[in-house]
């Protein structure tokens, strides 16, 4: 391998496609919008919205999938940044190829991250948002390289992008480049076909907002899956990558901004 490849793992309602767009800024940069979920679906039957235009249209072979993402890096680019979702690493799916990546681990309070998901799919299990795959996942890594795996929060993303997009790219071995601040509103062909019913916030963003708490109350029923996911969230957070509030990472009207829900 040649070049820097980039597993960033995080759960669904994340800033994920927007630190996506952020990588896809830089001129060095290839990026991939969730390779595994055409396999997810493939083998759980989840009734997700596309589901059979995205296992037509993507490939859904994890081993054809996951040998490509060692590859060389497509457009002769030195820096791969892949998008993943860590409920699509099902147990079916060989591992050995991520030991390959700099892997990072994106969390997201699960109070917020739950209230938006079930915008779009209702009554979501711990499974579905990914929360129990990361903590196993970054127990996995850290037990065969013994190394903790980067864990970074969206809400510190928002809070101050400049400095914690300057110490990931620190940690992960490239230059900070400022054009990661910023990007073009719309869609990307290196979106998957699933985008349109789930990006709709992105498209019209062109950098990343400052941080607002929500106010909407994660539903009775859901009270059970909220707390074991709280539990695991803590589980990585107490690990994540801290840096000093910057008033450089701020921006005080930010045109077009990303929230937490891309």
């Amino acid at each position: 391998m040649s070049g820097t490849y980039i597993g960033m793992w995080s759960g669904p309602r994340n800033i994920s496609t927007a630190l996506m767009r952020s990588w896809e800024s830089r001129a060095d940069c290839f990026v991939s919008d969730e390779p595994l979920y055409a396999h997810y679906l493939k083998v759980t039957g989840l009734d997700h919205p596309a589901r059979d235009e995205i296992i037509e249209q993507h490939e859904w072979d994890w081993k054809l999938v996951t040998r490509s993402l060692v590859g060389p890096i497509p457009q002769g680019k030195s820096v791969w940044y892949q998008k993943h979702m860590c409920h699509h690493l099902t147990a079916d799916v060989g591992r050995k190829w991520i030991l390959q990546l700099r892997n990072v681990f994106l969390i997201r309070e699960p109070a917020e991250m739950i209230t938006s998901f079930i915008k779009v799919i209702a009554d979501p299990t711990p499974a579905d948002l990914g929360l129990p795959q990361q903590v196993e996942l970054w127990e996995w890594i850290r037990a065969r390289t013994g190394e903790k795996p980067l864990v970074i929060d969206a809400r510190d993303v928002l809070e101050n992008p400049r400095g914690m997009l300057d110490q990931l790219c620190r940690r992960v071995g490239v230059a900070f480049d400022e054009a990661m601040l910023h990007w073009e509103p719309g869609p990307r062909q290196t979106d998957g076909v699933w985008a349109p019913h789930w990006y709709a916030n992105v498209y019209k963003s062109t950098t990343f907002a400052p941080y607002r708490p929500k106010n909407e109350q994660v539903p009775s029923h859901l009270a059970g899956v909220l707390e074991e996911c709280r539990e695991l969230y803590h589980t990585l957070a107490q690990h994540r990558l801290v840096v000093e509030a910057d008033a450089a990472g701020h921006s005080s009207s930010p045109q077009n901004p990303c929230t937490e829900e891309n």
